[in-house]
């Protein structure tokens, strides 16, 4: 089913709602070359599993402000305290392995940041550093994971990162460009063409 904007134009049929219709329509898919935007949706995507990306959606100023605005330096040094704090903080996902998780991820992202210089110029190379322009008509026909995703997957847990299954890495990709998954009836589609 169609979904219309008040200006007529149809978008995914998942972006029905606030805060999905913001994310969607200025957000979602638009290609990211900034590291600290890319760790935020490594954290942010991983904090989602198991869970609605809309909990997340409404949690994300509080995660900025809780992992100190995803400044990797710091997040890397998190203490006992600062991790009770998180555990205690109402305005994230209070899960210990995904709080973990995000302090262990900061530490590898520096590391990769260290190798090639930007997590952007490694994470990138998954998809040739180009944005993979997919012309999916339904719901139905975009996977859950791909090849690129799988091979990130790999790769990341081997560089020691956590909650990075292939179906979060998909997502992420998702998230941040690396594929154009907008429906081809939606009007993002041919604006992040």
């Amino acid at each position: 089913m169609k979904r219309r904007t008040r200006q007529g134009l149809c978008r995914c049929p998942w972006a029905t709602t606030e805060p999905y219709i913001e994310y969607h329509d200025k957000e979602w898919g638009v290609p990211v070359h900034d590291d600290r935007t890319l760790f935020e949706f490594l954290i942010l995507e991983g904090a989602q599993a198991g869970l609605s990306w809309e909990t997340i959606l409404k949690k994300r100023d509080n995660y900025r402000k809780a992992f100190d605005h995803f400044d990797l330096a710091i997040i890397a040094k998190y203490g006992k305290r600062k991790r009770q704090a998180l555990l205690s903080n109402p305005g994230i996902v209070r899960n210990r392995l995904k709080i973990e998780a995000a302090i262990r991820n900061a530490g590898a992202f520096l590391a990769v940041q260290e190798e090639f210089g930007t997590f952007d110029k490694y994470i990138w190379g998954f998809v040739g550093r180009r944005s993979k322009q997919n012309a999916w008509r339904s719901l139905a026909e975009v996977p859950g994971h791909t090849p690129e995703s799988d091979a990130m997957s790999k790769d990341l847990k081997r560089r020691g990162f956590t909650f990075v299954g292939t179906t979060i890495c998909y997502a992420i990709m998702q998230a941040v460009g690396m594929g154009n998954d907008h429906l081809v009836e939606c009007f993002r589609h041919q604006e992040l063409g």
